[in-house]
């Protein structure tokens, strides 16, 4: 009788292990569960999990419920959350590799962008090495798309001489850029454009084509500049390195895949929603009908000009941090003219 309670003990045991099994990550996500982004954000997830045949799950706080984006850099270092979707905007300093990809460029497809950075967080080891002395690993990323001036009736940026006294709202080191080229500069969130544009608090924005539809700034805002300057790309879920130690190769390999896959994912929804935005502007099916200008090569060169000191200061605090700055830089570039000539070739994957 005690050999068959201790052989029943031993099977509940067993049972109750394989039962358990499944790994559950705390993610934290500081924007809302709405939009394009929260749809891709829950395609990664939901990848993963089936990719793990139920092995991993998430419990996933959105919104900035459990750290929002200037809380969840120190939060998910030290544990609060196993993994979280990081801006480098909101601590430049803390994540000074990651902000390589907000450094304004040539090129503006999501696509492009996304897997150029992609490969080069995952491949990099000295990149690696910067995230790892955080104690983050990186899973994928996001775009913003390329940079676009939004302006109220009154305003437009057509040219680089209509920047010069505009009372501009715009992030990071594209900020940085209109304030050399003479604007004034508004510091606001995106979420907080509309009220600024309808009260006349800032004349122009550097915006984004696939936002718009979200914040309805077309309602308040007139005229609209197809610039294409770069994008920002300092934008991705990072995890809790001691975390991602403790998961077992398969499940490492599984988050691996669905982060590349989510890259795909993300750029098809964006590319989607601009050119219905634009032409949505363009015809009033947007709700209104607002004035769509193109910027000329030789403006956006100069804006590219303007842009190459800060680049410069990168790779200078690179050095300080231990690494080749310079030859990160070349390689990053490299990456995003290998995805041009991909896409210009073949296409976007999905178009295939």
């Amino acid at each position: 009788m005690i050999r068959t309670l201790i052989s029943s003990a031993a099977l509940t045991l067993a049972m109750t292990t394989t039962v358990s099994a499944a790994t559950q990550l705390r993610f934290a996500e500081g924007s809302p569960n709405r939009g394009a982004r929260a749809e891709a954000v829950t395609h990664f997830m939901e990848d993963v999990t089936k990719l793990s045949n139920g092995d991993l799950t998430f419990d996933m706080h959105w919104g900035g419920a459990l750290l929002d984006y200037k809380s969840v850099t120190n939060g998910v270092a030290v544990g609060t959350a196993d993994m979280g979707t990081m801006l480098a905007v909101y601590d430049p300093q803390k994540l000074r590799s990651l902000a390589i990809g907000d450094l304004p460029t040539q090129y503006s497809d999501p696509w492009v962008g996304m897997r150029a950075m992609y490969e080069l967080m995952t491949t990099n080891k000295d990149m690696q090495k910067l995230l790892a002395e955080l104690n983050f690993v990186y899973l994928t990323g996001y775009s913003s798309t390329g940079v676009q001036f939004e302006c109220t009736e009154d305003n437009q940026i057509r040219t680089i001489e209509d920047i010069k006294g505009k009372r501009i709202r715009a992030a990071g080191n594209f900020a940085k850029i209109l304030d050399d080229l003479g604007a004034n500069l508004v510091n606001l969130n995106q979420g907080d454009a509309y009220q600024a544009y309808d009260t006349g608090l800032i004349d122009c924005g550097a915006s984004y084509f696939y936002t718009m539809r979200a914040f309805k700034t077309f309602e308040v805002a007139d005229n609209y500049t197809v610039a294409n300057w770069g994008q920002l790309l300092g934008f991705a879920t990072l995890m809790n390195l001691d975390v991602w130690n403790e998961l077992s190769q398969e499940q490492q390999a599984t988050l691996q895949k669905a982060g590349s896959n989510a890259i795909d994912y993300f750029a098809k929804l964006q590319i989607e929603e601009m050119a219905l935005v634009v032409d949505g502007l363009r015809t009033g099916d947007i709700g209104k009908k607002a004035n769509v200008y193109e910027m000329a090569e030789e403006d956006r060169a100069i804006l590219a000009k303007a842009g190459e000191k800060y680049i410069q200061e990168w790779i200078d605090r690179a050095n300080k941090d231990g690494v080749d700055g310079q030859q990160i830089w070349d390689e990053y570039t490299a990456l995003l003219e290998k995805y041009q000539h991909e896409l210009d070739s073949s296409g976007h994957p999905w178009e295939r």
